[in-house]
């Protein structure tokens, strides 16, 4: 394996005006007054042999403290992000309540180099978003997966 693979779920739900998708705020200090490319999708890193689809419903337990939506599961593909990840990702339809999210936490030295240790959520919020807002605060590279989306749902069946 070479580099960092992740594995997420971009949920989204059909409103009477259109398509929203859930995404979350990256947690702790350097994202905290960030908004564009502050944004991902519910994901986090696995190492195989564990399978991706499994690791994206996984960390989107661990992530919203709440069970993936049991599908069905549409590839959206992978991409690289300009730190070298490779994320892969698939779509779910499905509904949340934003307030119900209970967040993993990670532990940081904070202020750098002050020595001390201290906990922060590893997504501090979700929100449902339009396409076009969705690729406003995206990470970059997962822009895409919004562009995947609009396509797969463009050519589908209105489920």
């Amino acid at each position: 394996m070479t580099g960092r693979r992740s594995a997420g779920l971009l949920l989204y739900r059909r409103t009477g005006t259109g398509v929203e998708l859930l995404l979350a705020h990256m947690g702790g200090p350097l994202w905290a007054r960030r908004t564009a490319g502050a944004w991902t999708l519910p994901k986090g890193e696995y190492v195989p042999p564990e399978e991706p689809l499994a690791a994206a419903r996984r960390e989107f337990r661990e992530e919203l403290g709440l069970p993936p939506p049991e599908g069905p599961y549409v590839p959206l593909g992978e991409v690289r992000q300009s730190g070298g990840k490779t994320v892969t990702a698939w779509a779910v339809e499905g509904d949340l309540d934003p307030a119900s999210i209970v967040p993993g936490t990670f532990e940081t030295e904070w202020p750098r180099g002050s020595g001390t240790l201290r906990t922060f959520p590893e997504i501090d919020r979700v929100a449902w978003h339009t396409p076009d807002r969705a690729v406003e605060v995206l990470i970059t590279a997962q822009r895409a997966f919004v562009d995947r989306l609009g396509a797969h749902l463009a050519d589908g069946p209105a489920g």
